[in-house]
């Protein structure tokens, strides 16, 4: 790569060139440390470690064409947030993207939930974006490439690069949402800041790749996977289905952590049926199935097609955003993505049951947005939706073919819907709201780091 340098004055070549061999330096103490151990390690060489770890992102970073104003701006808000004496978790994730689905809902209500009931706690959040930029929301955005099909999202290519940006912020632990490279930078930052890292499992990469690529390529996934995984200092996961699939992988000492969802937000009062029938001009005895979620192959959205398709009148299937770049097909109905939450809760309610036939899904957080809403779900017997679907809050199919989904929703609407809807409502508020879970996930957090203030709620705290 040529390095087209703006202020030749601070940057000359003679500078360049003396902090490039700095970093070798440094980068050769580092893999003498981890092969034989700090034992002989002197201190101006400590020092060098330390100060590279440093230039990685002062130096480095700077010198790349057109970003040096917002680097150091990022840089700057950085170093301030880790000048903060609270203990601070920092969560780091490329599954973040406008719009991206679960793990970008659940780690923004894990802030604002901190925010309101731990104050003892600072909370940063390290995501890929378009540029640098760290805003007062505590999300620090870091410019990544965007993937080609990829609905927005991100990857970002250096690892050492992220860890540098992640320990900057002076973390007392931190959480990898996947297995890419935030998750590997995770690891190195928690090496530099000499914290705890907990591994947050939110999908199978492995069960993606034979899907996506064929089941050549599970194996090789998966070891990487378990790999990296292995590394972590917890490891947790949203449902016992894919805990088991980390057990097959290896991993030992998994915590089952399941999701919750904004049962505030979603709420079956929202609902606005005539509302809805209106807007589709459809007639009042309609049947509408819903469902929300990105367009991707593993949603099994042929699969809802063709069952809907199978039962014929009254039914008829909404896809909220899941429908980009479909054909038009007969009694299916696509609306656009829908940023806003409440939006999506309100034709979510409006509609008669939630319909999701992922048999492969890691938990199915709009599943438990959907209860909340009191809509009755019909599923598939397998994944992770299985764990929180049953009889009570509504239907599972024997499997993601559509004459057995077909057969599901029929005998769904074979029962008393509304009755159903109501029970799931109770299950989602009683069982999965956000509070609830996040009370759990402190007690993770502390154990692992030892901060107490991850336990002591905002009355407690202010006592200090």
């Amino acid at each position: 790569m040529t390095l087209e340098l703006r202020r030749p004055g601070r940057y000359g070549a003679r500078m360049v060139k003396s902090h490039l061999s700095r970093v070798r330096k440094a980068r050769r103490i580092q893999k003498r440390v981890r092969r034989v151990g700090p034992l002989g390690i002197s201190a101006a060489e400590k020092e060098l470690m330390n100060l590279a770890g440093l230039e990685v992102q002062e130096g480095e970073l700077r010198l790349i064409p057109g970003w040096d104003e917002e680097v150091s701006e990022t840089l700057k808000a950085t170093k301030a947030a880790g000048e903060d004496e609270r203990p601070r978790l920092v969560d780091t994730t490329m599954l973040y993207a406008p719009r991206s689905g679960g793990v970008k809902r659940y780690l923004l209500s894990k802030k604002a939930w901190l925010e309101a009931e731990r104050p003892g706690v600072a909370h940063s959040l390290v995501v890929p974006g378009p540029h640098h930029k760290a805003g007062d929301d505590g999300i620090v955005h870091l410019h990544a490439t965007k993937l080609p099909f990829g609905d927005g999202y991100r990857w970002p290519t250096s690892v050492r690069r992220w860890a540098a940006w992640t320990a900057s912020l002076n973390p007392s632990i931190i959480e990898a949402g996947d297995p890419y490279t935030p998750g590997q930078g995770a690891l190195e930052a928690g090496q530099r800041a000499g914290c705890p890292v907990v591994g947050f499992c939110h999908s199978d990469p492995a069960g993606l790749a034979a899907l996506h690529f064929g089941e050549w390529a599970k194996k090789p996934v998966e070891k990487r996977w378990a790999r990296l995984f292995g590394q972590f200092d917890r490891v947790i996961s949203p449902s016992r289905y894919i805990a088991r699939r980390l057990e097959e992988a290896g991993i030992k000492d998994i915590v089952i952590q399941p999701l919750g969802g904004e049962v505030a937000t979603c709420r079956p009062d929202r609902g606005d049926r005539d509302w809805l029938l209106k807007k589709l001009n459809l007639p009042a005895s309609a049947r509408l199935l819903c469902f929300a979620g990105r367009p991707a192959r593993e949603k099994n959205i042929d699969v809802l097609i063709e069952a809907v398709q199978r039962l014929g009148d009254p039914y008829h299937l909404i896809l909220v955003g899941a429908g980009a770049g479909l054909p038009a097909e007969d009694r299916v109905i696509s609306l656009p993505y829908e940023a806003n939450p409440k939006a999506v809760a309100k034709i979510i309610a409006s509609c008669d049951a939630f319909v999701h036939a992922n048999d492969k899904e890691p938990f199915g957080l709009i599943v438990l947005e959907a209860m909340a809403c009191g809509r009755a779900v019909v599923g598939v017997n397998a994944g992770g939706v299985k764990e929180t679907v049953d009889d009570t809050v509504g239907q599972l199919a024997k499997s993601a073919d559509p004459v057995h989904y077909a057969a599901a929703i029929e005998a769904l609407f074979a029962r008393d819907v509304e009755a159903i809807g109501a029970a799931a409502r109770v299950k989602a508020v009683e069982r999965f709201s956000w509070g609830r879970v996040f009370e759990d996930l402190c007690m993770t957090y502390a154990d692992v780091s030892g901060e107490r203030a991850f336990v002591e709620p905002r009355g407690e705290w202010a006592e200090h």
